[in-house]
């Protein structure tokens, strides 16, 4: 089995200057919604949402985004790959597994009720 060596990426300070550009664009939207408390509640919304979408267009630019972009797509690509079952047999696992919840269920209430005979009952002659 042959295993592709993990590449490490080193942020670099444009990088942590992208993410720090992001982070203060992010606030300063949620700030701004607020201080424009005054003006028009569209006015407000529209101030959140350029400065949301500007930080979320900084963050992408990033090796940590595109590191992200990178990893939703392997994902999907995985997601692609499985063999999901068909209605058939997921209806069929669905009831083993209640069936065997049920039979638990049964073989745990058993030992219980004998257990508490015995100690109960028969061991320290309690009755109820």
């Amino acid at each position: 089995m042959s295993t592709s060596p993990q590449v490490e990426t080193v942020s670099t300070s444009a990088d942590k200057a992208k993410l720090a550009v992001a982070a203060v664009l992010l606030i300063g939207s949620v700030v701004a919604f607020y201080l424009l408390s005054q003006q028009s509640q569209w006015l407000r919304v529209l101030a959140l949402l350029v400065g949301l979408a500007v930080a979320v267009a900084v963050f992408f630019t990033s090796e940590t985004g595109r590191q992200l972009v990178a990893y939703g797509r392997e994902s999907t690509r995985e997601v692609k790959k499985v063999v999901w079952p068909t209605r058939k047999e997921a209806g069929q696992m669905t009831g083993y597994v209640f069936a065997f919840v049920v039979v638990m269920a049964l073989f745990l209430w058993l030992t219980d009720k004998t257990l508490e005979w015995v100690l109960y009952d028969l061991i320290l002659g309690w009755k109820r």
